[in-house]
Parts: C-alpha cells; sequence; structure tokens
C-alpha cells in the first residue's frame, strides 16, 4: 500500500486551499531625507536654463509698431578634428585604392561574378562588409566598424576608411551602412 501524506491542515478541513491575502503589506521604510527630498522642487544646475514659454505683456503704453531685434548667437559647428588614421586616408591616391583592389583580386582564382556594374567603392566596401576579422557589419556604420576595429588593434585597411572618406564627400548614397545590412532590414514583399 503506498505511503500516506500528511499534511499540516491547521484546522481547515481536508480539501479546501488556503486563500491568499494581501492584507498586510510590507513596505520599506524610507529615511527622512528622502522624504524631504521628494517634497521640495528640483534645485538643480540645469533649472536655471528653463525658458520661461508664457508670452510677455507689453504695457499699453508702448508702440504696437515698435519692433525688437534679438541677436541670435551664430551656430558654428564645430569643425571634426581629423584622427591620425584620417589624415593617412587623405594622402591615400586613387592609383593605391585601385592597386589595394587589384591585390585582392589577384588572391581569387577565379573573377567576381555580378559585379561588373558596381564602382570600385563599392566593390571595396562590399568586400570590408564580409571581411569577418574586423567584427559584425549589421547594425553599425562602416566607418564606425572601422572606428572600432582601428581601436581593437585589428588594423583594419587604411585604402577602406580613404575610400568612405572620399564617397562621404561626394555624397553618395547608402554609402554608410552595409549592404547586408540592408538586404537584412528590407521587408519581404507579401507577407501579412
Amino acid at each position: 500500500m503506498p505511503a500516506t501524506r500528511r499534511s499540516s491542515g491547521g484546522g481547515r478541513p481536508a480539501g479546501k486551499q488556503a486563500t491568499l491575502s494581501f492584507n498586510h503589506r510590507v513596505t520599506k521604510s524610507v529615511p527622512k531625507s528622502a522624504k524631504n527630498f521628494a517634497s521640495t522642487p528640483a534645485k538643480s544646475p540645469l533649472a536655471k536654463h528653463v525658458i520661461n514659454i508664457e508670452p510677455d505683456v507689453k504695457d499699453e503704453d508702448e508702440d504696437e509698431n515698435e519692433k525688437v531685434q534679438v541677436e541670435e548667437p551664430k551656430q558654428v559647428a564645430p569643425e571634426h578634428e581629423k584622427t591620425e588614421a584620417e589624415l593617412r586616408a587623405d594622402k591615400i591616391s586613387d592609383r593605391q585604392i585601385s592597386q589595394y583592389w587589384r591585390d585582392i583580386e589577384n588572391e581569387r582564382r577565379t573573377k567576381r561574378l555580378h559585379q561588373d556594374d558596381l564602382s570600385l567603392a563599392e566593390k571595396i566596401l562590399r568586400y570590408w562588409d564580409v571581411s569577418s576579422e574586423y567584427g559584425p557589419c549589421v547594425g553599425v556604420s562602416r566607418l564606425k566598424r572601422w572606428q572600432r576595429a582601428d581601436k581593437l588593434g585589428l588594423n583594419p585597411p587604411v585604402e577602406v576608411l580613404a575610400v568612405l572618406m572620399r564617397e562621404d564627400e561626394k555624397g553618395t548614397k547608402g554609402i554608410e551602412r552595409a549592404y547586408m545590412d540592408s538586404i537584412l532590414n528590407s521587408t519581404a514583399v507579401g507577407t501579412a
């Protein structure tokens, strides 16, 4: 015969389940300093920079045609200081970029297919995208990937940085993102 299970019913009839009660909540004690902090208004160093949104009310005596000209400070974009790698990339000539690509092509046994209509820059950047030794290419811009690989000491090719900088100056559309990224982020037609 199987062993019977004994339960400490606590005076309950068998078969009845105890009811859950949330009447006695346990709360954490709050120090007095925190209570005072919540009741006082915020006095942060940034509070003095809050802009008053209410319009100024003019006196009726003032002439309505009088206009007050407020000089707005000219916003000058801070110039990006070039890093050592960017300075080296500026010195790379078109001939050196072409030689870099020819060296890559010479390592292959056969000609690349389906790349006849691509520019040299796009070929180099697509090769850069699939070079796994420099980390993942999806979800990060090509320039940030190059900079990350440089910081990690992976010695990314400076020719890729030169191509990125030149294409950015030309304003080439879509050059910042990896081609694989655009493929993976595209939506499938006909899915619901």
